[in-house]
């Protein structure tokens, strides 16, 4: 099916990492013309948009100066920004109790998931064409909408995003921009970087208890639903909503 994307402009924060990848081959596929960004990853966004005869570009997302460069030099070099993909964040490694997370941490990871997805959009809509149609996805997470006990850092920054900012977002772009704003929220899934830490029976047993379809979700899977909400031809009546990538999942077990 022709999802109308052909030509558009697509920046995909995060397009280094294990799902951001496969978002950007997805637009590819779409005719669309994809703008790689990373923060740590340079070798593999630059393979990548070789690889998808794209762009890559560097910035810190969680500082609002770079995330201004950013979309100056995307601006200067392709073009103004049809589709934003708000896909950058940060896993703890380490799952820690509430009380055993300190302060340092708690505000990393904050930072680098709420704020840079704040910073991302932020810039994407100060410099938006108002008219046209345009389209943002917040990446969130399963942990923000059930909680995931040793994560609560993540949970909340991920939460966060997709309930106050999400739902806020919707209503303040509402008669200024021709803009739609949704968010995908992933279950477990199983990237490159999972699979290559190894995924046990035991694992996938635990992580599929409450889910009706018993199996981890794949990265094309997520990539899919993002181009589908992306879609103005697919998805234009749709806005403020978030679509989980969880087969059915219905809460997460607790250690």
């Amino acid at each position: 099916m022709d999802l109308g994307l052909l030509g558009k402009n697509v920046l995909v924060t995060g397009g280094a990492g294990g799902i951001g990848q496969s978002i950007s081959r997805a637009f590819t596929a779409e005719g669309a013309n994809v703008i790689i960004h990373y923060h740590s990853s340079e070798e593999t966004a630059k393979s990548l948009a070789s690889e998808l005869n794209s762009h890559s570009f560097y910035a810190d997302l969680r500082k609002p100066r770079d995330v201004e460069e950013l979309f100056n030099k995307i601006n200067d070099t392709i073009g103004r920004v049809d589709i934003c993909v708000a896909n950058a964040g940060y896993y703890p490694e380490t799952p820690k109790k509430l009380w055993e997370i300190d302060s340092e941490r708690w505000l990393n990871t904050v930072n680098s998931n709420l704020d840079v997805t704040v910073n991302t959009v932020k810039q994407f809509l100060l410099q938006a064409n108002k008219t046209d149609p345009t389209s943002i996805v917040m990446i969130g997470s399963t942990a923000g909408i059930f909680g995931e006990a040793g994560h609560s850092d993540y949970a909340a920054a991920k939460g966060a995003i997709t309930s106050g900012l999400l739902l806020s977002l919707k209503n303040e772009i509402s008669g200024i921009y021709n803009c739609r704003v949704n968010a995908v929220a992933p279950g477990w899934t199983a990237t490159e970087k999972k699979l290559e830490n190894g995924i046990t029976d035991e694992t996938k047993q635990r992580a599929t208890t409450t889910m009706a379809l018993k199996k981890l979700a794949t990265p094309e899977d997520v990539a899919n639903t993002v181009a589908v909400l992306s879609s103005d031809k697919i998805s234009g009546h749709i806005t403020g909503e978030i679509v989980t990538v969880a087969g059915g999942m219905e809460g997460r077990i607790i250690d």
